[in-house]
């Protein structure tokens, strides 16, 4: 006999409202500084240009690194999606990490930044997600 999540007492709990807002407030932080973000990519001023060059990518890969940012961002935003989209974010912010390390930025607001952008991505995600808490249980 199988049991899946969403047939699980857990995921039959409602989640609070107060829950479901602070899980938005979150995710809505990520999604506004991220889209931003992307956007900025396609507009290239040249502190990204500059920036982008810095950590060691052509210019040429900038709108590239938006047009993944930018759908990662969106299918975190919609809640059937969001799954896959903190999968996704999850990744591209690994590959900051990955790419301040390189070349020897500071580790505290170069190389941390977006750490803590994931963590609010998935604290975000967890919070208004009843089934990922069913998962990953931490307050019973």
């Amino acid at each position: 006999m199988s049991t899946t999540i969403a047939s699980s007492p857990v995921a039959a709990v409602p989640t609070s409202k107060g829950t479901k807002i602070a899980g938005w407030v979150l995710s809505t932080i990520v999604i506004l500084f991220l889209t931003l973000d992307a956007v900025m990519k396609f507009v290239k001023p040249e502190a990204v240009v500059k920036t982008t060059v810095q950590l060691g990518y052509p210019e040429s890969s900038i709108v590239v690194l938006g047009l993944i940012l930018i759908v990662s961002v969106l299918l975190y935003a919609i809640p059937r999606t969001a799954l896959l989209g903190a999968v996704l974010l999850t990744g591209y912010l690994g590959g900051a990490v990955a790419a301040h390390v390189r070349i020897g930025n500071p580790l505290f607001g170069y190389i941390l930044f977006p750490v803590y952008l994931g963590i609010l991505v998935w604290g975000g995600l967890y919070l208004r997600n009843a089934r990922l808490r069913a998962l990953f249980p931490f307050a019973r």
